[in-house]
């Protein structure tokens, strides 16, 4: 008996082959995917990559509010190298950005110790977690009522022990290591889960061949948990150092830049140029200088902490 094989499977209209079910699977999901895709791909060209490139040409151009943009060249930057107020911003910002990350980083790192060897608790997590999820707006106005110098309720305790009243927001020598500390006490604790989870890939052997050999504590988190924790640390030290940088709120609520441009960081003094002066071109400016300054610092701490890389052979 003979055989015959059966003609494959064509398109009638076309007489073209169909495509194998393998290939009409993958362009189904394809399409589906494009479809998930395609509101956070529009919400981030719309939010982030359009006013990024728009802010970008203002930066060139003279602009405000009551008329078109003016192209001027370098002008803005030219006059940034001459404003005093613009660099005072940005050590200000410095200042700010030294204090927080160190505090806050060393902190987190003690806590996440803490958890780990004594208690894996949720419950502990999720109140140690707990000020990360208040918005930063009301943390500010607690802390602000809190320090207050004639009625908050530090100065009170101090009053109590025989320590005259402080001015935390009052004083230029006081008010960014204030601002400061209100931040390190809201996100510590987000930093700390993060060292935590970090913590919890090193694997237990590397521990235990620590204790055969007769290491202390102290000896194991210097020479083992903590180059262990470097990728984690890179990543906690980025983006804790971006988000320093663009600290506003806290300055808006509490402070409003002084007292005498004491606390006014670039970010206070981008917006005071752009929203109260109508100087956007300028403004615009500044943010582009803020970016870069950013991505360079960024690309320096990974390339230099060697955030690819883990000691863990």
């Amino acid at each position: 008996m003979t055989t015959t094989n059966a003609p494959p499977d064509t398109d009638r209209s076309h007489g073209k082959q169909a495509a194998p079910p393998g290939k009409r699977r993958s362009l189904g999901d394809l399409k589906v995917a494009i479809i998930f895709l395609a509101p956070a791909t529009l919400g981030f060209v719309v939010f982030y990559i359009w006013p990024t490139l728009r802010g970008a040409y203002l930066s060139f151009t003279e602009y405000s509010l009551l008329s078109a943009p003016k192209f001027n060249g370098l002008a803005n930057y030219e006059r940034m190298l001459q404003d005093s107020f613009f660099w005072n911003a940005l050590a200000v910002t410095v200042e700010y950005v030294v204090i927080n990350i160190g505090v806050q980083t060393v902190l987190a790192v003690g806590i996440a110790m803490v958890m780990y060897r004594l208690t894996k608790s949720i419950t502990v997590r999720a109140v140690i977690l707990a000020p990360y999820l208040v918005a930063n707006v009301v943390v500010a106005l607690v802390w602000y009522w809190m320090l207050d110098f004639q009625v908050g309720i530090v100065n009170q305790a101090l009053g109590w022990i025989g320590i005259d009243p402080v001015a935390f927001f009052g004083d230029s020598h006081w008010a960014i290591p204030t601002v400061a500390g209100i931040n390190v006490w809201r996100h510590m604790g987000y930093t700390a889960l993060l060292v935590f989870a970090g913590l919890q890939t090193i694997p237990s052997y590397v521990y235990e061949a620590a204790e055969v050999d007769g290491s202390t504590e102290w000896k194991t988190f210097w020479r083992i948990t903590l180059p262990l924790l470097r990728p984690v640390l890179v990543m906690v030290l980025v983006v804790t150092m971006i988000g320093s940088f663009q600290i506003f709120d806290t300055v808006a609520v509490t402070t409003q830049g002084g007292p005498i441009n004491a606390t006014r960081v670039i970010y206070y003094y981008i917006y005071e140029r752009a929203f109260t002066r109508f100087d956007f071109g300028y403004a615009s400016a500044m943010a582009l200088v803020l970016f870069v300054i950013l991505a360079v610092v960024s690309l320096i701490q990974l390339k230099l902490l060697r955030a690819r890389e883990s000691d863990l052979g």
